[in-house]
């Protein structure tokens, strides 16, 4: 490519702050992202514009838009440091990751209730049987005593339950 008039620069300039601005202020085309790939496209100029070149020799220059790729950067993380993302892409995604840990807490949260609810099932259970097999036993020493000799000590006669709770 050709070396571009010091007019043609100047138009370009311009386009590419105002795409800065445009996409600073959120207005992100569909499909596009608040970068430089982005702001080249919306300028109308090459990306390659914004990044250093390398001569014959070996030696860097600068490319002959980078100092506004460096405006573009720190005006961006300004922003951002500021808790603005003008890219509602990139908004969305931070929203959802923030969404997505409390739902990972909350998961986590409700894996340590039902582990909890489940020991205190079964430790329920344990007791339930066990008592249950109490009154087994207690029945089967009432049952084997002679009816002669009456309650004695603390084992007493129940009354028939109720239903079905044997």
């Amino acid at each position: 490519m050709g070396r571009i008039t010091e007019e043609t620069r100047v138009r370009n300039e311009e386009a590419i702050r105002a795409a800065m601005d445009r996409l600073l202020r959120g207005e992100v085309p569909p499909g596009g992202r608040c970068d430089l790939k982005t702001l080249a496209i919306e300028a109308s100029v090459t990306r390659t514009a914004f990044y250093a070149k390398k001569d014959r020799d070996g030696t860097a220059r600068p490319g002959p838009y980078q100092h506004l790729a460096e405006e573009f950067e720190r005006r961006l993380k300004a922003l951002q440091d500021a808790g603005t993302l003008p890219d509602p892409r990139a908004a969305q995604i931070e929203r959802l990751k923030v969404i997505n840990a409390e739902l990972k807490q909350r998961v986590e949260d409700r894996d340590a209730e039902i582990e909890k609810l489940t020991a205190f099932k079964q430790l329920a259970l344990s007791r339930i049987a066990a008592q249950h097999l109490e009154i087994e036993h207690l029945r089967e020493d009432l049952a084997q005593r002679p009816d002669s000799a009456g309650p004695v000590g603390v084992v007493r006669q129940l009354p028939a339950p109720f239903g079905s709770c044997s």
